[in-house]
């Protein structure tokens, strides 16, 4: 039994059509949901993927307007790394974010920019066998585009804390720089860095979580192995598009395990994904009140032609 590797991320912004613009819009995902935050419906959750909304491309945001932007710390992710096909991508990318206002700085083999809120991510080419997860969008050609997630890499003050979870509880396996999450279909990497001096903040341009994806029939199992290996989750949560524990990881990064399914097609044609509210049975109740709270956001996508 294994994780399938990273199944979303999930980040805080303070301005959901701005965040739209940009990852919509500059950086070519597809806007595959836009629902509520289930905790707190008065916000918006927004979904970000590959033209399937498929787990492993799948970066989301809470909105919460006008919060103040974050600072990454001690028990925080702090980088998202994409794979993209080759580094005669890194060229197009710094030259597109450069007309954005995030140029980007290429270190070797790894092309780095910060998104306009602070969030920090990472483009590189993997030798791996998974397959790519990339939108359509009119000025990224199929070439150039992100690949769904690689990694991501997170701020630990004592990585031997984690070793117990992550090797008994989650069956990850050691790298170079930290922990590899390999299925059978996918896999994706946590790697472990110092921390900066000075405490993290909750805001805009950080991480919330970070989901590790889960077959269906074997998510209570993992909760299961979780709990044995001295994790503390909670009790599975149905999310409607996927189902859901929570627990953190000895080092304060807030884990989740979600599972591969049922998706974002449940309410959704694949062809109009993400374009109008979407809010799962349980919330349609509170649509009167959700959409006079929310201000109406639009993706660039749903300004293109038809065909």
């Amino acid at each position: 039994m294994k994780l399938e590797g990273i199944h979303h991320i999930t980040a805080i912004t303070a301005d959901a059509q701005k965040n739209i613009d940009y990852y919509a819009g500059v950086l070519g995902l597809r806007l595959v949901k836009k629902t509520v935050n289930q905790d707190n419906p008065s916000v918006y959750h927004l979904f970000f993927a590959d033209e399937n909304g498929d787990p492993g491309s799948d970066l989301t945001f809470f909105e919460f307007p006008g919060t103040p932007l974050g600072r990454a710390g001690a028990g925080m992710v702090h980088t998202v790394v994409w794979r993209v096909a080759s580094t005669d991508a890194f060229g197009f990318w710094e030259s597109r974010l450069a007309d954005a206002g995030t140029p980007a700085t290429r270190e070797g083999d790894v092309l780095r920019f910060a998104d306009p809120e602070g969030l920090g991510h990472e483009l590189l080419v993997a030798d791996v066998p998974d397959p790519p997860l990339a939108a359509e969008h009119p000025e990224v050609p199929a070439e150039m585009a992100l690949q769904g997630f690689h990694a991501v890499r997170a701020y630990h003050s004592d990585p031997d804390a984690s070793s117990r979870l992550f090797e008994e509880g989650l069956e990850f396996e050691r790298v170079d720089g930290g922990w590899e999450s390999r299925g059978s279909k996918r896999g994706g990497l946590f790697l472990q860095e110092a921390p900066p001096e000075g405490h993290g903040l909750q805001g805009a341009g950080s991480v919330h979580h970070v989901a590790w994806a889960s077959e269906i029939d074997e998510h209570e199992a993992w909760r299961e192995r979780v709990s044995a290996a001295g994790g503390q989750p909670t009790p599975v949560i149905d999310r409607f598009y996927f189902k859901s524990i929570y627990f953190r990881e000895p080092n304060g990064v807030l884990f989740e395990i979600a599972t591969l399914g049922p998706g974002f097609t449940v309410d959704e044609p694949l062809e109009s994904l993400g374009e109008k509210l979407s809010l799962p049975p349980a919330f349609e109740h509170l649509r009167d009140q959700v959409e006079a709270t929310v201000k109406p956001v639009h993706s660039p996508r749903q300004q293109q032609p038809a065909g």
